[in-house]
């Protein structure tokens, strides 16, 4: 039971605070002249060994159009709605207008990118903001895809060309409470009845699924005892999304955790191509290719602020950009930079060769998301005090950071797929232990 204050402390801590105690704070602009917030974002200079070079003209024009979209529309607001953990609904038309959702599927209204221009698209939303890069992954590289590759042609009709526009939006889900990094061992289950499924479970940690109008779910069929696929509907009797609270990272990222109770859905809108775990493998490779570029991004916008800030930020009457240790860190996060975007390029062109492997994509995604850590850590040391204020981009590329390191694969786990594939022994489970004693 709460007890209100009595009139007396309340009179006490009015005494207590100052007059201005309750004052709005001052703009970050007045508050710090000697340097510009990232709402005004810094030009892109993270490109020293000229990689632009290796684009086609297409794939460079996709660039350029993502990047003035969320320096102009995005930039001065994303760091309201990440203190907020709130979700920017008013950008969801200019993203849908780039015409980047859908990737590289073909027909639709998809706008059948090639591997590497999706790759840029991901990148370039990244380096402004982390939290809508991821947006959009779920929603493209892993909801629309999974119909793309695996919805009957009807589905495909019914779902894609709005999704492409982003007129409505999609979210995944497969993790669940007890199964992250062993999801294929899901226990959400799907039970056959006259003209469609009844669907049970409880899933976690899935972007977008507050107000998704299409969930892609996977679920165990009880009668085959394999993973399936499943289109669910907003709003669906028995379904409930609600919203995961007090993260530090991708604030702006609207993870739920979904409930199903007794969740009816209807045989056309099972997903046919989805008959075994092993059938989400197809669009996690390429998903696992995007996410590796999600860090490629903050990694350069981090640089590109940094780069700024050194050389507007004054100390001993020089900028910071004089001293030699922080022209080592610069060079540092530049190095990383240029080593972390040749990898995820060679990944793309391996898979559009057809020639990349999953243990390819887990190193490509563990390693640069391992560098990337580096490189915003780096960047947070620079910008000294600032590097606390998600004003100045880095302390948020920081946080944001986080989730994505574990994401689509813990650093771990990545590095144990592409250690099975080398060495052809799987070493994800302990060896049985046994009671009795070795001696």
């Amino acid at each position: 039971m709460k007890v209100p204050p009595s009139e007396a402390q309340e009179d006490m801590y009015r005494k207590e605070k100052s007059s201005y105690f309750d004052s709005p704070a001052l703009d970050v602009s007045v508050a710090f002249p000697q340097a510009t917030p990232a709402s005004v974002f810094p030009p892109s200079v993270s490109d020293y060994y000229q990689f632009d070079d290796l684009l086609t003209p297409e794939e460079q024009a996709v660039r350029i159009k993502v990047r003035e979209c969320m320096e102009k529309e995005v930039a001065p607001i994303m760091t309201k709605y990440w203190e907020k953990a709130e979700f920017p609904f008013e950008v969801v038309p200019k993203l849908g207008a780039l015409r980047v959702a859908g990737g590289s599927i073909k027909g639709y209204g998809c706008p059948n990118l090639s591997i590497t221009a999706n790759a840029i698209a991901t990148a370039e939303v990244a380096r402004v903001d982390a939290s809508c890069s991821t947006f959009i992954l779920v929603h493209s590289s892993l909801a629309m895809l999974t119909i793309g590759l695996c919805g009957s042609e009807a589905q495909k009709q019914k779902y894609l060309p709005s999704l492409a526009e982003l007129k409505t939006v999609a979210c995944w889900a497969l993790t669940e409470p007890d199964y992250g990094s062993d999801a294929s061992a899901l226990k959400t289950t799907a039970r056959k009845v006259e003209g469609g499924w009844i669907l049970d479970g409880q899933k976690r940690w899935i972007g977008n699924s507050t107000f998704a109008d299409v969930l892609v779910i996977f679920a165990r069929n009880l009668t085959t005892n394999q993973i399936n696929g499943y289109i669910v509907k907003k709003d669906t009797p028995g379904l409930q999304a609600t919203k995961i609270e007090n993260k530090i990272g991708l604030r702006i990222v609207q993870n739920g955790d979904i409930v199903m109770k007794n969740v009816f859905v209807p045989d056309e809108d099972r997903l046919p191509g989805v008959d075994s775990f092993q059938d989400t493998n197809k669009v996690l490779a390429v998903s696992r290719v995007m996410v590796a570029w999600q860090p490629i991004g903050i990694s350069m916008g981090v640089y590109d602020m940094c780069h700024r800030y050194l050389k507007e930020r004054k100390q001993f009457g020089v900028p910071l950009a004089s001293f030699q240790i922080n022209q080592q860190k610069l060079v540092r996060m530049l190095g990383n930079v240029q080593a972390m975007f040749l990898v995820g390029w060679r990944l793309c062109k391996l898979y559009e060769s057809g020639k990349m492997t999953p243990g390819h994509a887990s190193m490509g995604k563990s390693w640069i998301s391992l560098k990337a850590r580096e490189t915003v850590s780096l960047g947070r040391e620079l910008l000294g005090g600032n590097g606390i204020l998600s004003d100045f981009l880095v302390a948020k590329a920081f946080c944001d950071l986080e989730p994505i390191y574990t994401y689509e694969g813990t650093y771990d786990i990545n590095t144990l797929v592409t250690g099975r594939e080398i060495t052809g022994i799987a070493s994800f489970k302990p060896a049985a232990s046994s009671n009795r004693s070795r001696l």
